[in-house]
């Protein structure tokens, strides 16, 4: 069965955004969590235009390649200008978990507003025998109360941004991570953990 990933940029202090995100102003005041994109000489090969350093390199691509479908929060959707009509995969079509209708949506984007099972369930139709991946806190943190995250990836930059939209939401209780594997890179340091059950 395809899993369910959450790979994201995040801050020291635990920021997916800067300050006033939004339409237009993408991550507010917090660009830097996407440097690393940028920052080497090695090419994506799923993503055109990054060149990240070698060690990201292989754990972007790693996990790009792992995902056949993406379930996104209204929030991100929004920042992110609909994502052009597309998803933030280029491969992967995009479910966008929303209450309110989305009258913009293309015929790569599908909305679920019946929950994050839904969504998840969607997706994981849509993605085959290819992973799930979940993009946004709220997303992110809906997944984890219903049980359905398998891995959490964090891209943590070495940044302290003070304020911003925060990765991880209240949880009911507690959630335990496994660390599987942690890479060093130009800055970033790429943590891969499990979610223990």
């Amino acid at each position: 069965m395809s899993k369910v990933i959450s790979a994201h940029a995040v801050s020291v202090d635990g920021y997916i955004t800067g300050r006033e995100p939004g339409a237009g102003r993408g991550l507010g005041d917090g660009t830097m969590l996407f440097d690393w994109y940028f920052n080497g000489d090695t090419p994506s090969q799923v993503f055109d235009g990054f060149r990240l350093s070698a060690p990201s390199a292989r754990i972007f691509d790693a996990f790009a390649r792992r995902v056949g479908a993406v379930v996104a929060g209204r929030n991100t959707y929004e920042d992110s200008e609909h994502f052009g009509g597309g998803s933030p995969h280029p491969a992967a079509p995009l479910i966008l978990l929303s209450h309110r209708p989305a009258p913009e949506l293309t015929e790569r984007q599908t909305l679920v507003t019946t929950g994050i099972e839904d969504a998840v369930a969607t997706a994981r139709e849509a993605a085959g025998a290819k992973d799930v991946g979940l993009m946004g806190g709220g997303v992110v943190t809906e997944a984890l109360k219903a049980g359905l995250v398998d891995e959490v990836v964090l891209h943590q930059v070495p940044v302290l941004l003070g304020g911003g939209r925060p990765f991880f939401q209240s949880l009911p209780e507690h959630v335990r991570l496994r660390l599987i594997e942690a890479v060093p890179a130009p800055g970033v340091t790429h943590l891969h953990y499990a979610v223990e059950r």
